[in-house]
Formats: structure tokens, sequence, C-alpha cells
């Protein structure tokens, strides 16, 4: 074995902290496991690509492009839902969770779908659902029957009868989705509990009995070979027995908004954590029991408070949880306007709350919020992936921020779909509505960005397809999407895995970090979050007398692969970002 390697081995096992890029000892190896520094790639099946010209994103679609994700250098993708599902909420209302969708296809296409991932080195994580059903579920239709054994499968409560005989819900709890999370049912006589729409009335977990029908439908699919799951709404999963009205936050005075209440007794309880430790320890016997195939992981989506998130990963006895509470601050917590400082503190503090021995992760977009570039603007895609895609750890990229896409604002109320806009009415849905950032995905400039065949698709195409496809973007000189594959082939080198990590402010609107390791090159990323040119000085941050070579740069950069700089004087374009080594 070479020196250098095992000098990295060894500083690995004796500084396995935050500040180091991926140096993370697993429980059963002394080398980074295949998730810890990945790129999840998130695919929304329903806007992918649609294989049979009926409008919509499906299965075969998928396996049909998997060779694309492959070229990219993409080696884990995880699929918003894909079970069977009555569609109000676009599959996160789930009806059957061992049945695929009928929309998207077949068990048979599934299969094939893994197989062909497997084939290509991808491995496949599914969007796991399970704080609530479809009130078409078996599950429900029976426990509204009060059928034995199911008749606490659902949170139920008998409401509020007021003085004048009316009824009423049994508290003041708000759905995310507005109105009231309460829901009477005629036929059992009572309210149910829905944090989201009233047609996903919420699974009660204090009944030990929908745990072990959760087990058994997670044990189902890792048998199908997918390689783990992303836990949808995590923090819901609990609710405080005593159904106290929650206080008021002071945000809204419309009490039938999510923001009217401090959901104090409505998420983010103890009882959570357990749960999730729990479903860690299934997948880790699981892995254990299976160890020719790779570990199985869970990523959970929550936004919670930071220290939550940081017990996600163990709590303070060292119990294992998530091997990877989703990090949201990259849309929650910096903007279109926030400078170098903001950028910088987002990443500091995960990487300080983040426990010691865990890889750290990097959300910057979804499917719930605008994307990369309405957020920041479309001067900042590169710039913005360069940050993504450089970070110590693992990535996440929502399908089309490779190519730079746009929300598409202009979707008419006609043709709007997404349960929280329609809930709001025609003249506040632009406010809310999620469906700007779920269009089909552009491919080319061919009829509906090449996405279906069909005469009309689920949701409109966004009109800058004929400029804005992965077509154009593959045959030019310089892409985002060129921009987006060289970033990914740069994480491949050893230094980006296992390379110490510093981070600073520059300036006020200019921030760098560095990955390094002795006798290796460092890496340098560095970027203007400012709409106007900037000229910096990095050499007290680089601290050493060599000079900078360019790796990567952006589509409108100045500079080209291979070109030397002077550390002294750099200047960079508005919202440009560079990629460089130390030579």
């Amino acid at each position: 074995m070479p020196a250098s390697l095992i000098q990295i081995l060894l500083f690995s096992l004796l500084y396995p902290g935050s500040t180091m890029s991926g140096l993370v000892r697993s429980d059963t190896e002394d080398f980074i496991d295949w998730w810890q520094h990945t790129v999840f790639y998130q695919i929304y099946p329903r806007s992918f690509k649609d294989s049979n010209g009926d409008g919509i994103g499906d299965l075969r679609g998928i396996t049909s492009m998997l060779p694309y994700l492959a070229e990219t250098g993409i080696t884990a993708t995880w699929l918003s839902p894909i079970f069977q599902s009555p569609m109000v909420d676009f599959g996160y209302d789930i009806s059957d969770y061992t049945e695929i969708q009928p929309e998207y296809g077949t068990m048979q296409d599934f299969e094939e779908l893994i197989d062909t991932a497997y084939d290509l080195g991808i491995k496949v994580i599914l969007d796991f659902v399970p704080n609530h059903s479809s009130d078409q579920h078996e599950w429900f239709k029976k426990s509204a029957a009060r059928m034995p054994g199911y008749e606490d499968f659902y949170v139920w409560e008998d409401g509020i009868l007021k003085e004048d005989g009316t009824r009423a819900p049994p508290n003041n709890w708000p759905s995310v989705f507005y109105g009231s999370a309460w829901e009477w049912h005629e036929g059992r006589q009572q309210y149910y509990l829905h944090q989201f729409t009233k047609e996903q009335p919420d699974l009660n977990y204090r009944n030990p009995k929908v745990v072990q029908a959760m087990d058994d439908v997670i044990l189902f699919w890792l048998n199908k070979g997918v390689a783990g799951f992303r836990i949808d709404a995590v923090n819901h999963l609990f609710e405080d027995e005593s159904l106290m009205d929650e206080p008021l936050s002071g945000k809204s005075t419309d009490p039938l908004s999510y923001d009217y209440t401090k959901h104090i007794y409505s998420r983010d309880l103890p009882e959570v954590l357990d749960l999730i430790q729990h479903w860690r320890k299934l997948l880790d016997d699981f892995s254990a029991k299976h160890p020719q195939r790779p570990t199985r992981i869970m990523m959970t989506e929550a936004y919670a408070g930071l220290t939550q998130l940081a017990d996600y990963y163990e709590d303070s006895e060292g119990v294992r949880g998530s091997h990877l509470p989703f990090n949201f601050h990259f849309i929650t917590d910096v903007k279109g306007d926030s400078d170098a400082r903001d950028f910088v503190y987002n990443v500091e503090k995960w990487l300080i709350y983040m426990p010691r021995g865990h890889a750290a992760n990097w959300v910057m977009g979804n499917h719930d919020n605008p994307r990369v570039a309405s957020r920041f603007g479309s001067a900042s895609v590169d710039a913005m992936n360069m940050l993504l895609l450089t970070l110590p750890g693992v990535a996440v990229t929502y399908n089309g921020e490779e190519l730079g896409m746009e929300d598409y604002r202009e979707i008419s109320w006609q043709d709007t779909v997404d349960p929280p806009a329609r809930n709001v009415g025609e003249e506040l849905y632009k406010e809310v509505s999620r469906d700007p950032v779920r269009t089909p995905f552009q491919w080319s400039n061919k009829k509906n960005a090449g996405f279906s065949s069909a005469p009309k698709t689920w949701l409109p195409v966004h009109p800058n397809y004929l400029e804005l496809n992965l077509e154009a973007q593959m045959a030019a000189n310089k892409s985002h999407y060129q921009v987006y594959k060289d970033l990914i082939d740069l994480r491949k080198s050893a230094i980006m895995r296992l390379g110490r990590f510093n981070i600073e402010a520059i300036s006020r609107w200019v921030f760098a970090f560095k990955r390094s390791y002795p006798n290796f090159e460092t890496i340098i990323t560095i970027i203007n979050v400012s709409d106007k040119e900037q000229l910096v000085n990095l050499t007290e941050f680089i601290n050493q007398p060599k000079k900078l070579v360019v790796e990567v740069s952006g589509v409108n950069s100045n500079y080209h692969s291979g070109q030397s700089l002077a550390a002294s004087a750099l200047s960079l374009g508005a919202r440009e970002g560079l990629v460089c080594r130390l030579v």
C-alpha cells in the first residue's frame, strides 16, 4: 500500500471530526461507505420522462434515462413516491404501500428499473411516507369501521360539543396545507387527525401494530433490492396524547393558517427519535444479514431545529438514528440577497452541531421549494452547484438543477393541481403553489421538451425549454450541465473525499473554502454572491506561496480550465464561482 494512502487512513481513524470531508469511520469498516460521499439525485417520477404518451412520467421512462445519470457520474438516485395512490397529493397519500401506482407502471417495471440501475452502478432510494396514509387505504377503512385490530390504527377523537349543540374539532391545530387538522368522519362518528390534506389521515405510532406494519413495508422493499429510504415528514410522526390547544404564534391572525400556532404538541416530539432509532436498527440488521449487498441507509426529512436534527444522527447516549438527517439550510436560511457571512455561518453551524464520526449533507433544492435559478438568480447556478458539490460529505440534487431549470411561475389557475394552492383559492394560489418547481424535465427542444408525446402534459412545460434543455447543453462549448459533470468528476479525487476542510469569508461578498491534505494539491472553491464584480486577495487564506490553477469555471466566466491566476488579486464576476487547485 502506498505510504500516502496509509497516512490518509491513519489520519481518518485518529481525526474523524466534523471539519473533515468524510473522514468517517463506519460501524463495521475502516473506510468510507458508499453513501458518505455520494451525490443523491432526486427524481420526481411524474415529471421526469413519459414512456407511453399519457403526459405523465413513469418507471419505464426513468429506466430509459438511467444511462444519462450514469454518464453524468450519478451513483445514487431517490425517487419521490411511486406507491399506489389516489394522487390527491401526488403520491404522498398512499393507498397501498406494497403496490406500484398504475400510472407509473407495474411491479415488473420497478424490478427492471432496479436491475438496470444495478448494472449501471446506481443505487435506488425510495421515498417512504409513514406519517399518514390515504383515506382509501384498507387500514383506514377498517379503522373507520372499528374492525378488531384496527380501531386505533389512526388518531381518532370525539371533539367538542358547544353550548349551542354544534360540534367542533378537539383542538386548534391547523393543517400544514391550511384549515383544521381534524376532519369529521360520519361513519365512525369521530374526528380523525390529518396534518396534511383531509385525505391523508395520520397513523397512530403509539400503537405497536402500526409500527410492525411499517416494519413489514420496509422489509418488503429492501428485499426488492432498494438501497434505503428517504423518510418524509418524520418530525410529524407523534402528537402529544393530551391533544391540548397549541399556543398562538403571533405570526398570523388566520386560525386556519399553519403559522397561527406554535406546534409544540403536534410535531418534534421526543418519541420521534425513538422510532428513527428503531428503523435504523432494522436497516442495520438487514445489512448485516446481507453483507454481499451495500449498506442500507435512511435519510430523514424534517424542517426542524438544528439541535433536534443533530440528535437524529445519534442521541446523547450515542444511539445511532438517521444516516442523513437532511440539511435544508441552503433552502431555508440563505437567499439571493445573503452575503458571504451568511453562507459561511450556515456551513459551519451544521459541521459544529453534527456529532463526530458522521457524514455532513447539503440539500440545494427539492420538489417543495423554488429552484436554485429562481431562488438565487440564473447567474448563480454554476456557483451554487460548485458550493454543493465541493463541500465535504453528501450532496443532494433535485432533477433539472444540473441544467439550471427555472420555476414556471405563470401556470394558470386552471392548470394548477397542487393541494395547498387549490386550498387557498385563485387569488392566492401563486404564493404557495409547488407546481412551478415540478414542471417536466427539459430533455430537448422537441415537443413537450422531449418529456412526452402527449397532446397535454400533467403540468405545462416551461416555455423556455426551446433554449434551456439538456440536448442543447450537451452540444454547447460550455453549459451548466458540463460544469455540473466536471464537478462530479472532481468529487472522485481522494482529496475531495478525505481532505481537511476550512471555510472563511474573504470579504462581505466573497467566501472561499479549501480541501487540503499533506502531499496532495489543495482544492479551493471561491464564490462571489453579489451582483457586482469583486476583487479579492486570497494569499492569507491560502497561506502558501503557490499559484492557483483553474479546475472548473462557470458558463459566463472569463477563466478557463488550466489557467493560472494570481491569488493576491483575483477578480470574480457577478455571482461567479471558481474551483481551483494550488500547485
